[in-house]
């Protein structure tokens, strides 16, 4: 995946730096870790907008499933560290993440406020989606390369799901405006946060 395909395909702006994958390879216990957290937490945020805006039916239809299947990929990765011998590690601070939640709106309205919760998922999908694909295609393990092909397969269409779900409550031009905002925001955060090679983020 170029830097034309990470903007055209998941509307990213800035790629990931070639050396994570080469890191990554050699944290594996670290990447599967933190790839196991990223997933459980995937879910429960899912229940988490579930249980917030129980009355919008549209996103509780559309992410109920999303919960089943995160926590399948959490069962999936949990079973590949134990088939290596490897050990599920502590969660650790996610600084990507974090950078991302400091950027939602905390004193707006309770739309702007909702936009940005999605906004912010969509966001953590599409760069999940673009690093699982590095993998797939960086990794020399030929097995973990089927593996995080098919998890960028799987994901590839969770954070369109989202913006899709901001535009069925939200004016269309209000939410683009916002996305464009997100991204030059993230850019930002991936070109002054550290490479690490066990962190998916």
């Amino acid at each position: 995946m170029n830097e034309d395909d990470v903007k055209n395909i998941l509307g990213l702006q800035l790629p990931t730096d070639p050396r994570w994958v080469n890191l990554a390879s050699i944290s594996l216990e670290g990447i599967l870790t933190d790839h196991a957290y990223c997933e459980q937490k995937a879910a429960t945020t899912c229940i988490t907008l579930i249980q917030r805006y129980s009355d919008k039916e549209k996103l509780v239809t559309e992410l109920a499933p999303i919960v089943s299947e995160e926590w399948g990929h959490f069962r999936l990765v949990l079973a590949e560290l134990q088939k290596r011998g490897l050990k599920l590690g502590k969660q650790r601070k996610d600084i990507y993440v974090n950078k991302l939640l400091e950027f939602q709106k905390k004193g707006g309205s309770p739309e702007e406020r909702f936009l940005d919760q999605l906004l912010t998922m969509a966001l953590i999908e599409a760069r999940s989606c673009e690093r699982f694909k590095r993998l797939s295609e960086g990794l020399d393990d030929a097995y973990l390369s089927k593996f995080y092909r098919r998890f960028m397969e799987s994901e590839a269409g969770h954070y369109t799901l989202f913006i899709e779900l901001a535009e069925t409550y939200i004016d269309r031009d209000k939410v683009r405006k916002r996305w464009a905002e997100w991204l030059a925001f993230e850019a930002e955060v991936m070109r002054s946060t550290e490479v690490r090679g066990d962190r998916i983020h």
